[in-house]
């Protein structure tokens, strides 16, 4: 388990308090098919993509910025390249498990090094990783990242039975991207953003590995919170924030999962509502205006998978989730920005 990973372009930020905080996330599937060749797009500056997802973010203007499905790197040139012209001093990243290779047939197919084999289906490390954004000042020292945890030590893990043999378990970690709990500096106090993307419930066999997984990926934070792992969760206030990839009522995978953490009197959920986007599904049971993935019809659909939740001790004064425009002839994004403002409670 590693504590410290990298934090980039820190650098001093002004003194004057902010009492309101604009957190978010948005998984925005900047992702490429090789190493380096986002960081080469964000370079060229003509990327219709990227320059709209960057006007996208400058529009909201969030505070602090989850990004999910960003290519990551060892150095974070792409991250710092990405938030050269936006208005972030503070950035963070490290190339989690996504095609983090590991010499083991996890598939079970008799092929070894496919992309389906890596800790994470990947082509290659980082890709479709996390990054941060803040305009706070982040805690470099104080930063934990649990991406390197075993699956097989998270308490009441639903491994699949059989699936695995103990030399699969000795390498095979829970994160299919990364656990982060990274803090920031707001008033003088820490806010601590718990930060992660699960993988896709689907794509498996009825072994169900990556719905257990997946759900397993948002149980940790349960855990973390309950003072069940190695390290216990901080005191104070926090976010959790990411892309779970698990809607509490339609999609695949284990609802009753995210339905726990919602329901946790430890933490609000905003239910942050599209002024427009994704419509109703039929058979789909969620409220349409909470989705936040816009996904071929019929299936899976429209699913709300992206989340930002506050702790309970923090005043939730808005929320929304704000869609590029749809006749935006850039617009290749299938998800939406969930943001949620805050203050701290007096």
């Amino acid at each position: 388990m590693r504590w410290l990973a990298l934090v980039l372009l820190l650098m001093p930020l002004g003194t004057a308090a902010q009492e309101r905080l604009r957190v978010a996330t948005w998984t925005v599937e900047l992702t490429r098919n090789g190493p380096g060749l986002l960081l080469r797009d964000i370079l060229k500056g003509d990327d219709p993509q990227i320059r709209a997802a960057q006007d996208h973010i400058r529009v909201v203007s969030p505070d602090i910025l989850l990004l999910t499905g960003f290519d990551t790197d060892f150095d974070g040139h792409g991250l710092r390249a990405f938030a050269q012209d936006l208005d972030y001093p503070a950035i963070f990243t490290h190339p989690g498990n996504s095609g983090r290779p590991t010499g083991r047939d996890l598939d079970k197919d008799g092929r070894f090094g496919e992309p389906e084999d890596a800790q994470s289906y990947g082509e290659f490390t980082g890709q479709g990783g996390m990054a941060l954004l803040s305009r706070l000042p982040i805690a470099a020292q104080e930063v934990r990242d649990f991406s390197e945890m075993l699956w097989r030590d998270l308490p009441e893990a639903a491994l699949p039975e059989g699936y695995f043999d103990d030399d699969d378990l000795e390498i095979l970690r829970l994160s299919s991207h990364a656990h982060w709990d990274v803090p920031v500096m707001w008033n003088g106090a820490p806010l601590h953003l718990f930060s992660y993307t699960a993988t896709s419930p689907v794509f498996d066999g009825e072994e169900d590995r990556n719905g257990r997984r997946n759900a397993d990926e948002t149980r940790f934070w349960l855990h973390y919170l309950d003072g069940g792992l190695p390290l216990s969760s901080p005191e104070g206030d926090f976010v959790i924030l990411g892309d779970s990839n698990l809607d509490p009522y339609d999609g695949d995978g284990r609802r009753e999962v995210m339905h726990a953490l919602l329901s946790d009197p430890r933490i609000q959920d905003p239910q942050p509502r599209a002024q427009r986007g994704p419509v109703a599904n039929p058979g789909h049971l969620g409220d349409p205006a909470l989705d936040t993935a816009d996904w071929d019809d019929p299936q899976p659909g429209n699913l709300r998978v992206d989340y930002v939740l506050p702790s309970s001790g923090l005043e939730v004064l808005d929320a929304g989730v704000a869609w590029v425009d749809a006749a935006n002839e850039k617009n290749t994004f299938r998800h939406g920005l969930v943001w949620v403002d805050l203050a701290r409670l007096p």
